[in-house]
């Protein structure tokens, strides 16, 4: 759809970018980004496991790509009320030509699909093909490979792209091909994505998803059923010396975030090798104020990758842990520089 082209009547094309945690979604996101139309103007919705809110620091800003994040809990049962609010603003102030939903990597879809497909936003929205992000290392994840979550996330897709190929051996890759020709009906497309490359065309060239008879598992019922939780939004870095701290845990998996005010930096060497030494299990995103700029530093399964940052606010960081291994007591002061 042609931005020019756009019209009162046309209804903005939703697509949802689901996965489970570590798989490379908002690499995914950041290659299509790098692809946009040059006449569309893009909205994209960023849904967090965590508290602190770092996924939002993870995008540079653009004037013709909106990014909202939405931190502390999962945006398909916990967080409808503040997705259904935050679409609602999104959409008659910023007027997106196309929208891109990443819902946590515990996020089920079920419950974001029925808000999609409810009164207050059929009329004015369509659900694009689901694509599911999938790591091969996975299939060697008996814990993950077994996970509702897990599976619901790639039953419910209408597509799937491959992710994490430089780190994924020939067999896993094989395995999780095979994994998912499991599923019936086929996907429409299966699609490797070597470094998080997707052709744009499989996003502005698909059409609505069809309807799932999934339902969200207990797990996250009993979360929908609880006092919501409205996200926490925060317009100022605490003070100096006072970093923030946040935890939260829910669905098997325990979070830990951290906020600093942007004036302290850290040495970026010894920051490094500190968060490589946590569990492997650990999913860490995070971005600093450092002795060489700002950077952004991302894990999963073991793998650190650091990058440049146009952020500027605050420095932060998420570690999220299974809520079975012992959350670590995260001290910083001793990489922080004068």
């Amino acid at each position: 759809m042609e931005g020019a082209a756009k019209t009162a009547n046309t209804k903005v094309p939703v697509h949802i970018i689901t996965g489970f945690l570590g798989s490379g979604k908002t690499t995914l996101i950041h290659s299509l980004i790098e692809q946009k139309p040059v006449d569309e103007k893009w909205a994209i919705l960023v849904n967090e496991f965590g508290q602190i809110g770092i996924d939002q620091a993870m995008f540079d800003a653009r004037d013709d790509v909106v990014i909202k994040g939405l931190p502390g809990g999962c945006l398909c049962c916990q967080l409808a009320f503040v997705l259904q609010a935050a679409l609602v603003n999104l959409l008659s102030r910023s007027k997106p030509d196309r929208v891109i939903i990443e819902p946590s990597g515990l996020g089920h879809p079920a419950g974001l699909l029925d808000l999609l497909r409810g009164d207050a936003f059929c009329e004015v929205v369509e659900v694009h093909d689901i694509i599911a992000t999938l790591d091969p290392r996975r299939m060697d994840d008996a814990r993950a490979r077994q996970h509702d979550t897990f599976r619901d996330q790639l039953d419910m897709a209408d597509a799937v792209a491959l992710t994490m190929l430089d780190q994924s051996t020939p067999e896993q890759l094989s395995a999780a091909h095979a994994f998912v020709a499991q599923h019936w009906p086929p996907r429409k497309w299966v699609q490797e994505a070597p470094q998080g490359a997707l052709p744009i065309a499989l996003l502005t060239q698909s059409g609505h998803t069809a309807a799932s008879d999934i339902s969200m598992p207990a797990s996250h019922q009993q979360l929908a059923a609880a006092p919501s939780l409205e996200g926490t939004f925060f317009d100022f870095p605490p003070p100096p010396g006072k970093p923030q701290r946040e935890t939260g845990t829910s669905l098997g998996y325990t979070s830990t975030g951290l906020r600093w005010h942007p004036s302290e930096r850290f040495e970026l060497d010894r920051l490094a090798a500190y968060l490589g030494e946590l569990p492997r299990e650990a999913r860490i995103k995070g971005v600093f104020h450092t002795n060489h700029g700002w950077k952004r530093l991302n894990r999963a399964d073991g793998s650190m990758s650091i990058e440049s940052s146009a952020w500027r606010q605050d420095s932060r960081l998420e570690v999220i842990l299974p809520a079975a291994l012992t959350s670590p007591n995260m001290e910083f002061d001793e990489f922080l520089t004068t």
